[in-house]
């Protein structure tokens, strides 16, 4: 599903009015048509239904929506918030064609209570009608009273094209938002429907046709969003004839004292992705340990003189090791020792196999980005969660969190690096700026060790010959959805990672279906 920002829309409309001669009055018949389709779908043939309207198009939109409705058998009054000669456009010429009966006009805080709880008791539906996408300011006064009535209300509340107060591009509240149960969005679904804390506002999704042209619609930039439906393409089945030659061989350099858990869940991950083989490289004093953690994989101690810790001096073995190999992940649990930093420096400028890096080896990185200049791997992939980003661009967590997708594109140009930025709707960007945005996962995923399985699950893919970018794509998912196939057997608190590397076979299994 593409997903564009709120002013990618506005010059949709504005396109298809001007270069293709659609009126606009006939945008917003369609558009009002998609909603009264969902209405009836929804709700029945009859029914009550209260319609809180602005001034705008969304509020014309909400007029087309009450005439409709009239035209069901519902009983349907409208408030709209603002005076009648405040009115214009489209919007003006589908309020006249309403029965003055059921409109009521408010422009005055104190008297809204009064003139909505006549309508709005009996009510079986609320339509949020107030404000579009085009939002830029902060609610305050009638507007705030106004969403404030729809979300206590207890009735269910139908929000045209996107719920009011919720910045069409961030998804950030501006002031406050309505709480609707179902949003029926127009052309394309917008950034603040999916990003947080937009989502939660926005309850179900209906990406509705209003009749923009095919041809304006295949053209416009977007962003991927990730679900099962635009995903499973990706998912390659299993050849009949393969074996553990033919999936691919991945090493992987992690752990160290204290860290052996992220080494084993790592590896463990990495063998329920769907690798061939698995080679785990660590430092000798802990390898008695992760032999018993990897018992499907094949382990090999390097030389650290006791520490637990790895150093520059094992290069040679894993220059040896790297023979034969498909793909490398480097980084959990390493450590960042002096010495476990230098070795990462020296792996990433000369390692020339796909490439995964996390955690220890991202904190060594953030010592010097330009490192990734001088890469020799054409496939790189990054997986930082927000206080890794932050250190790898010199910025605070709160301003990486606020602008996430424009700081993951622009690392990822900068570095030709594929870059996954980790958390609630996790942006993966492309060294060309292409973009997706991950649907899966779940709050249950807020716990130790889930960076880990991504690892894994990633290295297995590039080692299975995925290309990068699909690598990232489908692995980001697959991780998101183990954790929900998790999270609908056990509920969301108390997930473990492993609970999560156990699942993806499932996981893979129901893309496949």
């Amino acid at each position: 599903m593409r997903v564009v920002t709120s002013h990618t829309m506005q010059e949709i409309d504005k396109r298809a009015i001007e270069e293709y001669g659609i009126p606009g009055l006939t945008l917003m018949e369609h558009a009002g048509r998609a909603c009264v389709d969902e209405i009836i779908a929804g709700f029945g043939q009859s029914g009550r239904a209260f319609i809180l309207a602005g001034k705008g198009n969304n509020g014309g939109d909400g007029f087309v929506i009450a005439r409709l409705l009239l035209e069901e058998g519902w009983n349907v009054a409208v408030l709209i918030l603002a005076e009648r000669h405040q009115i214009s456009g489209d919007a003006a010429v589908n309020l006249e064609k309403l029965p003055k009966a059921i409109l009521a006009f408010c422009n005055d805080p104190d008297r809204l209570s009064d003139l909505a709880s006549g309508a709005l008791l009996p009510a079986d539906l609320i339509v949020d009608a107030l404000f579009g996408t085009g939002l830029r300011s902060d609610l305050v006064g009638i507007y705030r009273a106004a969403i404030e009535l729809m979300n206590g209300s207890g009735r269910p509340i139908l929000a045209v094209d996107i719920p009011s107060g919720i910045h069409g591009t961030t998804g950030r509240p501006l002031g406050t938002a309505v709480h609707a149960d179902i949003t029926i969005a127009f052309a394309f679904a917008k950034l603040g429907h999916i990003l947080y804390p937009g989502a939660e506002h926005t309850g179900r999704l209906v990406v509705a046709d209003i009749g923009i042209p095919p041809e304006l619609m295949e053209s416009t930039p977007g962003y991927d969003f990730l679900n099962s439906t635009t995903v499973r393409p990706l998912l390659r089945r299993r050849d009949r004839q393969a074996h553990k030659g033919s999936c691919g061989h991945d090493l992987i350099v992690a752990g160290s004292t204290g860290k052996t858990g992220a080494a084993a869940l790592c590896t463990n991950s990495a063998v329920r992705a769907g690798s061939g083989l698995v080679t785990l490289a660590v430092a000798e004093s802990i390898h008695s340990i992760l032999e018993l953690k990897t018992t499907e994989a094949m382990t090999v101690p390097l030389t650290d003189a006791g520490s637990g810790f790895l150093t520059s001096i094992v290069v040679p073995v894993l220059e040896k090791l790297l023979v034969g190999k498909a793909a490398v992940a480097i980084g959990p649990g390493l450590g960042s020792r002096p010495g476990t930093v230098a070795l990462l420096h020296t792996l990433i400028e000369t390692i020339e196999l796909p490439l995964v890096l996390d955690a220890d080896a991202l904190n060594a990185l953030s010592e010097d980005p330009a490192l990734l200049h001088r890469k020799k791997s054409k496939s790189v992939i990054l997986t930082p969660h927000p206080g890794e980003m932050s250190r790898l661009v010199g910025s605070s967590i709160p301003d990486v969190e606020a602008i996430r997708i424009s700081v993951a594109q622009e690392f990822a140009r900068r570095y030709d690096v594929y870059l996954v930025l980790k958390g609630a709707r996790t942006i993966i960007a492309s060294p060309t700026g292409t973009v997706a945005i991950n649907g899966s996962g779940n709050p249950g995923m807020a716990s130790g060790g889930m960076g880990d399985v991504l690892t894994g699950v990633l290295v297995s893919l590039l080692g299975q010959g995925y290309s990068a970018w699909d690598a990232c794509r489908l692995g980001v998912f697959i991780h998101g959805h183990a954790a929900d196939l998790v999270a609908r057997a056990k509920g969301e608190i108390g997930i473990n990672a492993t609970d999560v590397l156990e699942m993806l076979p499932y996981a893979y299994q129901e893309l496949l279906q």
